[in-house]
């Protein structure tokens, strides 16, 4: 089962990666006219209305990306299937249909098929149609209806998988919603407490790949909280100084607090292996403060020293409880990096960005001198402080975009082209389901460069790459 929420959580990564666009277009068109959001300009309207196309319809992009991502070869029939799921369920749910199911005004109708257009919709629609056609994609029909085989009965099936779906969630969804709601807004009442708890369980949740879904509560419109939607937009329901209290304490984590601590592994690294260390930690350190990209750092140490990455999550809750206190709101549209920290300045929920220069400064100094404490007190075997008789292998250097020799090592080290059984990746890992745990040699992956390896079972291994890794997994499908 945590296998299966794991593969979903990377799923959501293709729809995440949309993202971007919409900030960098948002971003323009603020700046153009920060005070009308459009209305005092074209140019500015047309930038923010292009974003709204991709940030309005996230629920769609999740049905698509899910269902892609989850079909067993990632064929485009499963990305039309999760369309043809997502719109039926929500037009057989929708606050009209639902009035005529019951022959009442739409103003009797709960409040919750007026949300059913949302993130958590689409992400199931993602699963029935992605399920749909890896079951049905290989069906062989009678003659007569052979038109119907293969491939297209997909779209039928999923259909047919829909209804049913829908007269469930006619029932279970009004009661589903309001738990939802119930959580956010005890979440919402907590204030500050209530931040802190999230941000720490979002880093907690990393290793497992389960932090997408509890970002949708928060982030996207599941439980009515939106934040990352109201914030650039400021539409109705958004609330000045409050609006983006679960996106701001992560600026000062990525942009600051990771990057030092990295500073801090390498200097209690061993002095003979500083130079090894320091390619790791620099480029990891890098990816986190311009694009927000964490994992290529953390996995570096989270099972090296797990104790060392519960502080993180600590000091990340911490963080966002600390600046949900203060009069200071960001946002972001992919995550909390530079990139995102300079286009959020002009919008509509902005709230004092400049204060994260003196916050983050201080984080740094924190993370610091916490890392440096922790991990010389505890001889945490962060990179650089390994065993002597761990690394006694000579390295081999790769040139940076030496992809195809980056990705043999890699191979070998699974086992061989003969010990996979199925290959993927995500935004930084490579993830590969193998025969024979026996055959897998974590340290010839190493010997890539690579930021990690994972072994979440006998037969998964996750080799944590770095932003790169589509480029690594191509060379290695060629292998294959």
């Amino acid at each position: 089962m945590m296998k299966y929420f794991q593969k979903i959580g990377k799923s959501l990564m293709l729809p995440v990666a949309v993202l971007p666009a919409a900030g960098i277009l948002y971003g323009i068109g603020y700046w153009i006219d920060p005070t009308g959001w459009g209305t005092n300009s074209v140019i500015a309207a047309f930038f923010i209305k292009a974003a709204s196309a991709i940030i309005d319809q996230i629920p769609i992009l999740f049905a698509i990306g899910v269902s892609v991502g989850m079909a067993t070869d990632h064929d485009g029939t499963s990305a039309l299937a999760g369309l043809v799921s997502f719109l039926m369920i929500t037009t057989l749910l929708s606050t009209e249909a639902v009035a005529m199911y019951k022959g009442v005004d739409t103003s009797e109708v709960p409040a919750a098929f007026g949300k059913i257009s949302n993130a958590f919709i689409g992400i199931l629609s993602g699963i029935i149609g992605s399920s749909c056609y890896n079951r049905f994609k290989d069906t062989r029909l009678p003659d007569w209806l052979a038109f119907f085989s293969g491939k297209r009965s997909v779209a039928i099936v999923t259909a047919g998988a829909s209804i049913c779906t829908a007269v469930v969630l006619y029932f279970i969804w009004p009661l589903v919603y309001t738990g939802l709601v119930a959580f956010g807004t005890a979440i919402i009442g907590l204030g500050a407490v209530g931040s802190g708890i999230y941000a720490m369980l979002n880093r907690a949740l990393i290793p497992l790949g389960l932090h997408h879904a509890l970002n949708a509560v928060f982030w996207f419109d599941t439980a009515g909280i939106n934040d990352l939607g109201l914030f650039w937009s400021g539409a109705e329901g958004a609330v000045k100084g409050v609006t983006g209290q679960y996106m701001t304490g992560f600026f000062p984590v990525m942009m600051f607090g990771l990057p030092a601590g990295a500073l801090a592994m390498y200097h209690t690294a061993k002095t003979s292996k500083k130079k090894a260390a320091s390619a790791l930690l620099m480029a990891g350190a890098l990816a986190s403060f311009f694009t927000g990209i964490t994992e290529p750092l953390e996995f570096s140490f989270m099972f090296l020293a797990p104790g060392l990455y519960l502080v993180h999550a600590v000091l990340t809750g911490i963080s966002a409880f600390i600046c949900t206190l203060l009069p200071m709101r960001l946002g972001f549209n992919f995550s909390a990096g530079l990139v995102d920290w300079i286009l959020s300045f002009k919008a509509p929920m902005a709230l004092n960005p400049w204060m994260l220069i003196p916050v983050g400064l201080v984080y740094a100094c924190i993370y610091y001198f916490v890392f440096r404490f922790v991990i010389t007190r505890f001889n945490l075997k962060t990179p650089g402080r390994e065993d002597d008789d761990e690394e006694k292998e000579n390295k081999i250097e790769l040139a940076s975009d030496d992809f195809t020799a980056m990705a043999g090592l890699v191979l070998a080290g699974l086992g061989g082209k003969d010990n996979i059984r199925e290959l993927d990746y995500c935004a930084t890992r490579i993830r590969a389901e193998i025969k024979d745990y026996t055959q897998v040699d974590e340290k010839m992956i190493r010997q890539a460069g690579v930021a990690g390896v994972i072994r979440p079972s006998k037969t998964t291994v996750q080799v944590v790459v770095g932003p790169k890794v589509q480029f690594v997994h191509d060379e290695i499908k060629k292998m294959l």
